[in-house]
């Protein structure tokens, strides 16, 4: 028997005397995208253009005219979005929009699953397993099964949780995400492949699903049974998606489940702010939209109520070299402000000063730290800067990376160059030992013991030294003792010290290329250092990094500036942004110069970096950079290759006579 869903129509007709004044409190592009009423409808939010405010609005505007709250879905990437929209929405209109269903993929999913999850083969009370739990579950396989391959460099349970996340999201096969970003695990494909599929079987046979699963079981409920999808979409009246050019496939997939039966569905998004395919974000999604939904309106939001005119310029510049967009034009209605600056520095440490004077002076005519910030491709790009910022007392927190002085892998290299200084540094002996293959807590503390009561003998001595570990142990003693002995410079010592620690680093971390590399910039940066004690006095020691920093904007009452990668400074905003070291190789990467879609992924990460400045941006790079294999040149970034002087204006660092540089 054939069913037929008869579809009720609750909305009164549009009310002509709305509470809310919509024309008097949005431009006239936000009005249309307000105003749309059925179909589907891919809105292009260009930044800073409000976005989320028509979203708000168009939630009041259908509960207004008479659209049931609960049968308005709205996906968001976090809660808080959500949240926050839906409490404006009640702010503007009244608790009618408290009844709006509003939250992630990932919750919405969670909730169809716990009603539908008997018709899966899952109990309706199925566990969810958080990150931690299925990293738990995934190295407990590893450890029952896989044993035999841990010297081999089987992937530890991080990576291959990140492995198997990237093949459901980016819907690729094992050995395309190997081959893409693991090469070095390809000869354990077959073992990896038959470990996920262990890994599936056992959250089936125990009645648990991950993060993950929530959205696979969710399409297959929805594509595998007719009725249930009809009953669920007839749910959703209307359907509204922000931040649609993160989404990946699968979540495309379940956006025209989710609205397959009224189809009144409005994706918004800015195919220009697209910079997650690292996260397994498909870029077509929202290019290829208007082609996928019939009758498709598309609308556009162009005006920007962030920026001062000259930075869009510079921002709709640069979207002009874009391969594959939707054509937009930023535009504002404040024609004041400052061209922004390219600023041309001799080497890293001419780039910091002049950001952190620059902060000083900006600071000095009343422009708060905390409205500042500087934005940068990597987290080791803002090493040498952090360095010139602890010197001069100015207070930061960084996001998108570890401080410098924090990360795992630069502290056990400076625990190396502490003993070297001092012999009896017991903490950084601890540390060196228990890197050690084969040493662990009890050893390490016998040798640590040892060294303590035979001051005048070298480690390779030790009465407690096993042979299963005496080769390392004597490679240690033998780098320490040409550190000791020859006097090194800093770079050369650092240079000597990272050639034994190159294997441990492979060792213990699967991210080990990105660890090698921050340890090479690391060598570069102390060749500014003329011996080890200033430069550990500098940087070895926590509190430089955080109580000094800490202290410093606690007894001024000042709130710190930002450092953060661009990715982690999207949707943000502050009056004045630093973009540093805008390179070719770093912006964009190396590794996308040879990939057209990878490099307009980078394009569109300068362009989200650019248009978090209100007033002023300045972008820099340096002329020469240090490595550990020594100076060498380097080219600004070929995004800025023809924007002419009149949008970019070149700026000049000149050393002041006679004058000593601030800070030293």
């Amino acid at each position: 028997m054939k069913k037929f869903i008869l579809q009720t129509d609750n909305r009164s007709q549009r009310s002509s005397n709305y509470q809310i004044p919509y024309r008097e409190q949005l431009n006239t592009q936000q009005l249309g995208a307000v105003m749309h009423d059925d179909g589907p409808a891919l809105v292009i939010a260009g930044a800073g253009t409000g976005k989320t405010r028509t979203l708000v609005y168009r939630v009041a505007r259908l509960v207004e005219d008479g659209t049931p709250p609960e049968s308005i879905l709205l996906l968001t990437f976090t809660r808080r979005a959500a949240r926050e929209m839906l409490n404006r929405a009640t702010d503007v209109l009244d608790n009618r929009c408290k009844k709006v269903r509003g939250g992630t993929f990932h919750h919405y999913c969670n909730l169809l699953l716990h009603r539908y999850a008997e018709e899966l083969g899952y109990p309706r009370n199925f566990t969810l397993l958080d990150q931690s739990d299925a990293m738990d579950t995934i190295h407990h396989i590893r450890s029952t099964y896989y044993h035999h391959l841990r010297l081999k460099r089987f992937p530890q349970k991080q990576t291959l949780s990140a492995i198997f996340s990237s093949m459901i999201n980016t819907r690729r096969s094992l050995y395309e995400v190997l081959a893409d970003g693991y090469p070095r695990f390809l000869e354990h494909h077959d073992a990896v492949a038959e470990l996920f599929d262990r890994y599936n079987r056992y959250k089936r046979d125990n009645g648990v699903m991950d993060f993950d699963d929530l959205l696979t079981q969710t399409r297959v409920l929805l594509s595998g049974n007719d009725d249930i999808r009809r009953k669920v979409a007839s749910q959703n009246r209307y359907v509204m998606v922000d931040e649609y050019q993160d989404t990946n496939n699968l979540q495309a997939d379940l956006v025209a489940l989710f609205s397959s039966v009224h189809e009144n569905l409005m994706v918004v998004g800015d195919d220009a702010q697209s910079i997650y395919a690292f996260r397994g974000a498909n870029f077509k999604n929202i290019l290829a939209f208007p082609d996928l939904y019939d009758n498709c309106k598309i609308l556009k939001l162009e005006e920007n109520y962030r920026s001062a005119e000259p930075i869009l310029k510079l921002a709709n510049s640069l979207m002009d070299k874009a391969n594959d967009k939707f054509d937009k034009n930023l535009y504002t209605r404040r024609s004041s402000g400052d061209l922004p600056g390219i600023v041309k520095a001799s080497n890293e440490n001419e780039q910091s000063r002049f950001v952190a004077q620059m902060l000083l002076q900006l600071r000095e005519q009343e422009i708060p730290l905390n409205d500042m910030a500087v934005l940068f491709r990597n987290g080791r790009d803002s090493y040498d800067l952090e360095w010139e910022l602890n010197k001069l007392n100015i207070p930061f927190r960084k996001f998108g990376g570890q401080k410098f002085a924090e990360a795992a892998h630069i502290r056990d290299v400076l625990a190396h160059l502490r003993v070297v200084v001092n012999p009896e540094d017991q903490i950084a002996w601890n540390r060196i030992l228990m890197l050690v293959d084969g040493i662990g807590p009890k050893t390490a503390s016998e040798l640590v013991n040892w060294l303590r009561l035979n001051k005048n003998r070298g480690l390779r001595e030790a009465d407690v030294a096993s042979k299963s570990y005496k080769k390392q142990i004597d490679q240690l003693s033998e780098a320490l003792s040409d550190i000791s002995t020859k006097k090194n410079k800093p770079s050369e010592a650092l240079e000597r010290i990272i050639a034994y620690y190159t294997p441990v680093c492979e060792n213990r971390y699967d991210d080990h290329p990105k660890r090698i590399k921050d340890l090479e910039a690391f060598a570069g940066l102390s060749r500014n250092y003329t011996g080890l004690d200033q430069l550990l006095q500098d940087l070895t020691l926590e509190p430089l990094d955080a109580s000094a920093m800490e202290t410093e904007a606690s007894a001024k009452d000042e709130p710190p500036l930002t450092l953060t990668t661009i990715h982690s400074a999207k949707g943000l905003e502050w009056d004045t942004v630093f973009i540093i070291q805008c390179l070719d190789g770093v912006l964009p990467s190396g590794y996308a110069v040879e990939n057209a879609s990878a490099l307009d992924e980078e394009l569109r990460l300068l362009y989200v970096a650019c248009t978090r400045a209100r007033e002023r941006l300045f972008i820099s790079y340096p002329v020469t950079r240090e490595s550990s294999y020594g100076e060498f040149f380097s080219n600004p970034s070929r995004f800025l290759e023809d924007i002419p002087e009149y949008i970019l204006e070149t700026w000049k660092l000149v050393e002041e006579p006679d004058q000593k540089r601030l800070g030293e």
